[in-house]
């Protein structure tokens, strides 16, 4: 096949403005509409911010230090783009087609990818002369160095063979994503969960991976040489497992001396323990429970009753915890990021009339959870991370959040 090279039109502001506002009266069906075509146009450091892209066609479009920053390019075609040092923080690519992309430098903190497909692809089209033409320059792989995808949604994502040296995927949602043959050396995972992606064949080499989950993940043949692997979350046991004590008769147990003011029943530790294997503790009556540094990771504890529990460097990702009372618990280093906290009781415990203990959230990970309508009163937030949690409607009178760290959340009222 031939390979020739490309002309790339370039476009102005004014004229990429106009185009823009035509393809948002085509999704608001108001007359006027047509979908935005920027196949093979130089669009190097123009203004695309908080627009309505949706579907549109960018096909090996020159994206440079575009600024797509809060735009929704769901569908988009952006094959074969090159995006070297763009700004798409907050973007949502929903089933993006990036086939073939450069994101070389490019921001795409808290970007929404479900679904993308950043697989290797080269751009061809038809010519009435000698068939297929393959243009110049040709990228097979997608292009990834360097990347910012810290706290990005990468669920379901097709990375199969993409070029991802050095980037950073701090945080990111990576859930069943592919990655097979993958290049990721020296890239940042750190937090990022991975658990049932498929890593067949990936290179690590050198990758920080700390604290990142890998439940159900597949790793034939990969490479982790010189990785950090500190504290990865396995399907093995982490910590003491399930088959080392009866924990299931001990929470029933602890349960029944709860419910009966310490008639029946008695206290339990699960200190350390590897609790995942309970599947559930929905609705039981867990009060002053200790678990510190225990595994719940995607347990069901909707409705749990855990007030005064020590929880202290417990691992609660992906936990289920909607309307949980969690009132004067224990939570420092405790970690909630992707947890399910809509409705919970995270307020202070009435110990007697005249005290109230405040839920110790000190350091907590709290990021990307959603906590909308809870209730957050009074609780002591020194250092705790709430990046891009989502808290509408939660109740946080009389808390102090100078301390914490809230970049990107969604929904936190502003004084």
């Amino acid at each position: 096949m031939a390979q020739t090279a490309v002309t790339y039109r370039p476009l102005s502001q004014a004229e990429v403005d106009v185009i823009c506002s035509r393809h948002d009266r085509l999704w608001k069906a108001k007359p006027g509409g047509a979908r935005a075509m920027f196949a093979f146009t130089d669009l190097s450091g123009l203004d695309l911010s908080k627009r309505n892209l949706q579907d549109a066609d960018f096909s090996g479009a020159i994206l440079s230090d575009v600024n797509f920053e809060g735009s929704t390019l769901d569908s988009a075609n952006l094959f074969g783009a090159d995006m070297q040092n763009a700004k798409l923080m907050e973007a949502s690519l929903r089933r993006a087609d990036l086939r073939g992309a450069c994101l070389r430098g490019a921001n795409l903190t808290g970007a929404d990818l479900f679904e993308a497909d950043l697989r290797e692809g080269s751009i061809a089209s038809l010519d009435g002369d000698r068939g297929l033409r393959i243009h110049e320059p040709t990228r097979k792989v997608a292009d990834a160095q360097g990347t910012n995808l810290r706290g990005a949604n990468l669920q379901r994502s097709r990375l199969s063979g993409i070029m991802a040296v050095r980037a950073d995927f701090t945080d990111a949602v990576m859930k069943d994503c592919k990655l097979v043959r993958a290049n990721l050396k020296q890239a940042t995972l750190r937090g990022a969960d991975l658990a049932g992606a498929d890593l067949s064949s990936c290179d690590l080499s050198g990758a920080d991976l700390q604290d990142a989950i890998l439940v159900g993940a597949k790793t034939s043949m990969w490479t982790v040489d010189q990785a950090n692997m500190t504290n990865v979350l396995t399907d093995a046991p982490h910590g003491a497992p399930l088959s080392s004590l009866p924990y299931a008769e001990m929470l029933a147990r602890h349960a029944l001396w709860c419910e009966t003011g310490g008639a029946h029943g008695e206290p339990s530790s699960f200190d350390g323990a590897d609790l995942r294997g309970l599947k559930s503790v929905r609705t039981l009556n867990l009060t002053a429970l200790s678990a510190k540094g225990a595994v719940f990771y995607g347990l069901d504890m909707e409705g749990v009753q855990m007030q005064g529990a020590h929880l202290e460097g417990a691992d609660l990702r992906g936990c289920n915890l909607r309307r949980a009372d969690l009132r004067g618990a224990r939570l420092a280093d405790a970690k909630f990021s992707g947890a399910d906290l809509r409705e919970a009781h995270l307020g202070p415990l009435m110990i007697r009339q005249d005290r109230l203990l405040p839920t110790d959230l000190t350091r907590a990970n709290f990021k990307g959870a959603d906590l909308t309508r809870a209730d957050l009163r009074r609780a002591n937030m020194k250092d705790a991370d709430f990046e891009r949690a989502i808290m509408v409607g939660a109740n946080v009178r009389l808390m102090d959040l100078v301390e914490a760290h809230t970049a990107g959340v969604q929904g936190l009222p502003r004084d």
